[in-house]
Parts: structure tokens; sequence; C-alpha cells
């Protein structure tokens, strides 16, 4: 069985690579295709077992490298332009565009679903709202994101089976594409983040800094609780907004490694998380140091954060709910075993055998 797996594009080793990574623990023959690749050697070597990447046409153009999105427009014609005829099996990792892969009747097609285009369907308004265009480019912007949406729609159908990486974003696919979908949550590497019970007196956020993450209430609120200590790690298109907005008490530390983030993850009182997240890896990860969480009540954090047990939700996503929750959580004690127990049934190992064996179940259905 040939197989190849789509993912929409590397650039960063996000919650979607860690996916890829076990992709690629699970079948090491695996043929590797997407829209744009600029991981550096250590990315690729973890996420790709240091595999190149069959990349479109969209790789070579100007300026891709610092911004592939605003070639949004582009992104069905490249999609679709892979040649995938040899394949028996395509996997595709989608969060946009690469579930659109063209396959004909001889091909199964499995799509790993981690969200419906957020920027297409859900996240529409907010994205016209801060992307502040106005006159002929916000008319622009608009026909672009309809046209994507139609295109969205009718390649849904190009896939055989959904697989959802929350009950969450299953809904989600129900709602956008009316098809049902197998839900298989992300693999978690529950063991590289050994619980710590001592904690020091600090909040910590860590994030792709992009507007949907919301990482600006959290600046926005700390700047209101000068007497409390916040991280924010990450990098992202937002960082100059975000540092723009941060007080004394609050320090941006971008982009570090690995190591360092754990370090700092283990010994913080508290996790932040106020987006609205698919499933959201991250918060899971800080559970498992016994570090507890306050997240937003709504998306994939309703299914990996236990209220009163690893953790506790705001409602309101805003300054006002970020800073009622803060206060909220402080009020509650909890322990830092039952915050890392809560969470191991999310493990790199329960996913690869999850994936791989639902897979195999997939593909004998279909040639029968």
């Amino acid at each position: 069985m040939k197989k190849a797996l789509i993912h929409d594009w590397y650039y960063i080793n996000g919650g979607a690579e860690k996916v890829i990574h076990s992709f690629n623990n699970i079948w090491q023959d695996l043929e590797h295709f997407a829209l744009v690749d600029f991981l550096n050697d250590q990315e690729r070597e973890f996420i790709l077992k240091g595999k190149q990447v069959n990349t479109s046409f969209i790789q070579k153009l100007p300026t891709a490298k610092s911004n592939h999105r605003k070639f949004l427009q582009l992104f069905p014609l490249a999609i679709e332009q892979f040649d995938l005829t040899d394949y028996d099996l395509v996997l595709s990792s989608s969060a946009s565009i690469a579930k659109g892969a063209l396959t004909n009747q001889s091909q199964l097609h499995i799509s790993y679903c981690h969200s419906p285009m957020r920027y297409a369907w859900d996240l529409y308004h907010d994205y016209l709202k801060r992307s502040n265009l106005k006159g002929l480019k916000s008319w622009y912007a608009k026909k672009v994101l309809k046209d994507i949406r139609i295109w969205d729609v009718i390649n849904s159908n190009r896939v055989d089976y959904f697989i959802a990486n929350s009950n969450y974003i299953a809904e989600r696919i129900k709602k956008v594409y009316r098809r049902d979908s197998i839900v298989i949550y992300p693999p978690v590497d529950i063991n590289k983040f050994t619980l710590q019970e001592k904690k020091e007196d600090y909040y910590i956020t860590a994030s792709r800094l992009v507007p949907y993450k919301r990482i600006d209430l959290i600046v926005d609120a700390f700047s209101k609780m000068p007497e409390k200590k916040l991280l924010v790690i990450g990098d992202g298109p937002e960082m100059k907004n975000i540092k723009s907005k941060a007080s004394k008490n609050i320090e941006i530390l971008g982009h570090i490694p690995s190591s360092e983030m754990i370090a700092y993850m283990k010994k913080a009182k508290t996790f932040i998380f106020v987006a609205e997240e698919d499933f959201g890896i991250v918060p899971v990860e800080a559970q498992a140091c016994g570090t507890p969480v306050l997240a937003y009540g709504k998306g994939g954090a309703l299914e990996t954060v236990k209220d009163g047990v690893s953790g506790t939700f705001f409602y309101d996503q805003s300054v006002k709910g970020v800073i009622e929750g803060v206060e909220k959580i402080e009020k509650t004690k909890f322990d830092p075993k039952l915050v890392r127990k809560s969470v191991e049934k999310f493990s790199k190992e329960r996913f690869e055998k999850e994936f791989k064996e639902t897979v195999e179940k997939l593909y004998k259905q279909w040639k029968a």
C-alpha cells in the first residue's frame, strides 16, 4: 500500500506538526506533500524524520516564507496541482486546505481534521474586523473568502472518512460539511512533561502569537493586575502588538527552546488559556507537569480540563473575564498529582495505537 500524507504547510513546530510526528512513527514510508515547507533542520528531524516535502508553486513566490497566508486566493489551485494518483491511501492533516487534494475512486482519502478553515467560517467576521481593510481591499477579501467557502464545502466530498481531533471539532465538521466523523484526540508526549509539585508565584501562557489565540486579552488583563507576574512564550505576527501592551509585571520571552519552556511550565502556579481552540495541546502539556489551567470555557478545553480537579473555567472572553477567572482559580487548591493523572489518557502512545488501528480498519472496510 503506497501512502501519501498531505499537510497544509510546514513553517513551525506546532500542535498539528506533533500529529505529523506521530504519523511518521506509525508509518515510516509516507511521502509528504504541503503548500510550503520552511522548516529548519532541527524541526525537520523531529516532525518528518529528516524527510523532504513535495511543495507547491507557492513555495517559490516572493515573500512566501514571511507570509504565505497572503496567497490565500491561490491555495485551492496549488493544492489541486499535486498528482497523487500513484497512492493507494491519502492521509490529509488539515485545518485549512490539505483535504482539498484530488483523489479518484481507486484511492482512500482519510482526513484528520484539526478544524474547518477558521478564517473562512467561525472567525470570518473577526478576521475581517482585525484586518482593518477598507474599500476595494475589503471587498476583495470578502470575495476571496466567499469563494474559499464554496470550494471548501465542495472539496469536503473528496474525503472518504473524517477523523476529528475532538468532539467539538466533530460538531463543527457536522455543521459546515454535513459529515459525520470519528473522534481521536491528538497526541501529547506526556512522558516529556514530568510532574513538579512545588510551584512558584507566576502565571504562564504559551502560544503562537496569532489573533485567534487572544494572547492580547491575557496581557491586557495582567496589565491591570500589576502585583501578579505573567510569562508569555511564543512568537508570531501579533508580537509587536503584544509587546506594546505589556506592563512591567509581564515578561515576553518570545520563541525559546522546548526544554526552557517545559522548565517554566513545570514551576508556574497556573497556565492561562483564553482561545476558543479545537483541542489545545499546550494546556494538556501544562497539566502533565502538574500545573492547573485557567481556560476559556468553550471549545476543546472543555474536553481536556476537569473543573476543580485540573483547572477551572471563565466564560466571558474579555479582559474582565480573565481577571475574574484569575481571582476564581486563586481560591481553588489543586493536587499536582491529580492534575497530571487527569491528562494521562491523551498520551502519544495511545494516539498512535488508536489511529493506526482505525486507519487499517477503515482501509479494510473500503477495500471490501
